[in-house]
């Protein structure tokens, strides 16, 4: 079948990858332009850009997707079906109607739920147990298209959002596949989303790292797993961002909700009712440490309480 992949993320690369182990011929990649990154701002290719060079794939770059000349563009490519995965921009109806079997997205989530821009974050942060890959059709409305296949997985009581992320790459190459192979076939046709069962999953802002130490422990936690590693989850710390890369939960409460305290040689903070225990700390501007090390680098005070305003 004759394919654009349209995709940016590291998420996006295994199923670019399936499309051609599997005889797909890919017209083009398009992913979205360069982006500055790291200290030097320098600019920086995406992971779909990079992998499509190193497998010799034609890739452009459009700064907008519904300018005139891209759609020209995609006309000139003749796809038979266009891939999504992680795009990040809203194709507009006119290259909707373009190919004969239309524009196909893999989601990282069981439709309806968690429809948006980050459904791994999101179901993690949530406390979600269970998650997995939709296909579906493209429309206008964010994420409500037809679905054509789904593939259900758990998600590990430790599990950080990168790590899921890998797995359902990895389920939704495979899913895509499979989806292909039944519009060829003629055999697999489209199932309408319950709209009573839709929820969503915002892009992730930086605030919502902020820690509220009156929520359960274990709240925390998940917060902290979804929420790696942007905008990861950071509390203040003597008037500065102190970032929690690490740690569990415990059932018991040490002390009130955002005080710390050094207990059996570790560092625990309270929160409502229960207390997490910190394992691995970064105070901006230094690197990463374990948490008892910490502790003693800056003689926590008694009663010292996290979470106080920045300055």
């Amino acid at each position: 079948m004759r394919t654009v992949f349209m995709g940016t993320p590291e998420l996006a690369v295994p199923t670019l990858e399936a499309l051609l182990e599997q005889r797909h011929e890919v017209a083009a990649v398009m992913t979205q332009p360069d982006r500055p990154a790291g200290r030097g701002h320098r600019l920086r290719s995406s992971p779909v850009k990079s992998r499509a060079f190193e497998l010799g794939i034609p890739v452009e770059q459009p700064a907008r997707i519904k300018a005139p000349e891209v759609l020209e563009r995609l006309r000139q490519l003749g796809p038979e079906v266009i891939v999504v995965v992680g795009y990040g921009q809203i194709l507009p109806q006119s290259i909707l109607d373009l190919p004969r079997w239309g524009c196909v997205n893999v989601h990282a989530s069981l439709l309806p739920k968690y429809r948006g821009a980050a459904p791994i974050n999101w179901a993690i942060a949530n406390g979600a147990t269970v998650t997995g890959v939709t296909t579906m059709r493209i429309e206008r409305r964010l994420d409500a298209g037809d679905m054509l296949l789904k593939r259900e997985t758990s998600i590990g009581p430790l599990e950080s959002a990168p790590e899921l992320a890998g797995r359902l790459a990895r389920v939704g190459a495979d899913l895509l596949v499979e989806t292909l192979a039944g519009l060829e076939r003629g055999t697999l046709v489209g199932e309408k989303q319950d709209e009573t069962e839709a929820t969503y999953a915002p892009i992730l802002k930086r605030e919502d790292g902020w820690i509220d130490w009156n929520l359960m422990a274990g709240e925390i936690f998940n917060r902290i797993r979804g929420f790696t590693p942007w905008p990861g989850s950071y509390t203040s710390f003597r008037g500065k961002r102190l970032h929690v890369r690490k740690a569990h939960q415990k059932l018991e409460a040490s002390a009130a909700p955002g005080v710390i305290s050094m207990v059996d040689g570790s560092l625990e903070v309270g929160c409502g009712g229960t207390a997490l225990v910190l394992e691995e700390l970064q105070l901006e501007g230094k690197k990463q440490m374990p948490a008892a090390e910490f502790a003693r680098g800056h003689r926590i005070s008694p009663n010292e309480v996290l979470g106080e305003a920045l300055q």
